[in-house]
């Protein structure tokens, strides 16, 4: 019998994601696949919030604090990157700490023998003063414009696409070989845009699954984006 591949879940966090920990927790215990692994990096500055994910029974270490949240971002995911190459796990299943999945998310995942393939959750986006929920998926991108995946191609399968959130995307050892987290401090992009950038880069395709839908926790965030220093 073939061995099922080793995935790694997991994501950088800090206290902002408090509000979060219980469905999270609850989500990632409900998952159905055996072989994984879950680990959460957290970058608060202080030790409260680690020690509030252990007591969940998650486990956890400490990244590293820095002023700017990317910095805080970035480096904790590549502490999980590092850790996938390191230990030679198959696949690095990034699933951020608001993002609740499918029990069976890593099974379709997989089933879709891809590189790096992403499910589906959404973000509030402003576009011409009008913010509407869009999925975290850009199937073109030309120069500064973006083509945010339409409603009208949810439900259709796996798609190839140009760039995806790191919310809840799986992610091949042989790309994270390649590829490490990262982002240009001139520009306000994360570091998902410049992952999707590094694999167009690198010929490695992207796709996402339009069936699988992430329930995304950003209604009753307690906090703002634009008001934390990038």
């Amino acid at each position: 019998m073939e061995k099922s591949p080793k995935i790694l879940v997991g994501c950088p966090t800090s206290n902002y994601h408090e509000y979060a920990l219980q469905q999270y927790a609850d989500s990632i215990k409900k998952l159905t696949y055996k072989n994984k692994d879950v680990l959460l990096v957290d970058n608060s500055i202080d030790n409260v919030y680690f020690e509030k994910i252990k007591s969940f029974g998650i486990n956890v270490i400490k990244g590293p604090w820095f002023e700017s949240a990317r910095d805080r971002i970035i480096a904790s995911r590549n502490i999980l990157r590092q850790k996938v190459l390191d230990e030679n796990y198959d696949y690095f299943l990034s699933l951020e700490q608001d993002v609740l999945p499918p029990e069976n998310i890593i099974e379709r995942l997989l089933s879709a023998k891809k590189k790096v393939i992403s499910g589906i959750y959404f973000n509030h986006m402003t576009k011409n003063n009008e913010t509407r929920a869009l999925p975290v998926i850009w199937t073109k991108v030309e120069d500064q414009y973006r083509y945010v995946l339409k409603s009208n191609e949810l439900n259709k399968g796996i798609k190839k696409v140009e760039i995806t959130g790191l919310g809840c995307i799986l992610i091949h050892n042989s790309v994270l070989k390649k590829i490490r987290f990262r982002y240009e401090k001139q520009y306000p992009a994360f570091d998902d845009i410049y992952f999707g950038l590094d694999c167009k880069d690198n010929k490695i395709n992207l796709y996402a699954d339009t069936n699988l839908i992430c329930k995304h926790l950003i209604k009753n965030r307690p906090w703002d984006w634009s008001k934390i220093k990038n």
